[in-house]
């Protein structure tokens, strides 16, 4: 997730106070990873020294000065292209799985167990999800679902591997 060009698109919907971007961030972006107010002030500052947002006003708060900031035509161009460029396809052909049972395999260690507590640790984290989007709304179950697909694909990667353990140890050891 691109904080920075998250922020940035927040603030093109409407001008906004630090407080606000942090609230609208978690609530639509930072499920189970709020984003940090220390976070979004740095960014905020980022953004300001690089032209992309300006400070329109401010006013006095309980704690400290609160200002509203303010997209730039440089800020929205930069969403722009963000927006309109495609996001590079996951995944990569290099994954943390995938290593693990190679190495497991290299190692003479027990591959298949280890496909096998991973199977636990994705079934469990289905059935997290599939909570989830029973009981969110929509934008929770448009997520859940983003994160089901890819569980159910790693899923069916882990039964074939599964399948053709004793013929990747073969290819590994040589």
């Amino acid at each position: 997730m691109s904080v920075p060009l998250t922020l940035l698109g927040l603030l093109e919907r409407e001008p906004s106070h630090g407080y606000d971007l942090k609230r609208d961030y978690d609530a639509f972006f930072g499920r189970g990873k709020p984003l940090p107010f220390g976070q979004v002030y740095s960014t905020l500052s980022r953004l300001a020294r690089d032209g992309k947002v300006v400070i329109s006003d401010v006013a006095p708060g309980s704690g400290p000065d609160r200002k509203r900031y303010v997209i730039t035509d440089v800020g929205a161009t930069e969403v722009e292209q963000w927006l309109t460029q495609p996001v590079d396809p996951e995944p990569h052909l290099q994954t943390v799985l995938f290593a693990k049972v190679v190495l497991a395999l290299m190692l003479d260690r027990p591959a298949a167990e280890y496909l096998d507590t991973q199977r636990s640790a994705h079934l469990h984290r289905m059935r997290e999800l599939t909570e989830i989007k029973r009981a969110g709304s929509l934008v929770d179950a448009l997520l859940a679902d983003h994160g089901l697909y890819h569980l159910e694909a790693d899923l069916r990667w882990i039964e074939m591997t599964g399948a053709r353990l004793d013929a990747l140890r073969k290819e590994v050891r040589r």
